[in-house]
């Protein structure tokens, strides 16, 4: 009977879990398309995550997204090898550089903004620099 319970809650676990997966999957694939358009959104992380949502849950998903002819290449050399190239880590780095002078200067009437924004960009900036560049 013990056995039967177990089954059940496996079940039902996993019938639960894909959707929420997927959904989470097309969020970040969302917020990642947006992020090419809004500095200060960062976009390969979240098609990271999309990445492995769609890894667990549609082989069909993961394989658009890894082979994607603008996305895919970035997602296929983090994956690989752990690498961020150049190219990537200067537009990364630029971006954040804008968004954090435009917030500095255009949005901040005080000190709070930029220092709250600057805990969040400032190891986001050392963890992208710090990346090898190509594979070893």
């Amino acid at each position: 009977m013990n056995e039967d319970k177990k089954k059940k809650n496996v079940t039902l676990t996993r019938l639960l879990t894909r959707p929420f997966l997927l959904t989470l999957g097309w969020f970040a694939v969302l917020l990642g398309f947006i992020g090419v358009f809004v500095p200060g959104i960062p976009t390969t992380p979240f098609l990271l995550v999309a990445l492995w949502a769609f890894s667990k849950t549609s082989k069909k998903f993961h394989n658009w997204l890894y082979n994607h002819p603008k996305f895919g290449q970035s997602l296929r050399d983090w994956h690989q090898h752990r690498v961020i190239t150049v190219r990537v880590k200067f537009i990364a780095i630029v971006t954040m550089a804008g968004s954090f002078l435009w917030i500095v200067f255009g949005i901040a009437d005080d000190w709070v903004l930029p220092t709250i924004v600057g805990v969040f960009l400032i190891p986001s900036a050392i963890f992208i620099i710090t990346r090898s560049n190509r594979p070893k």
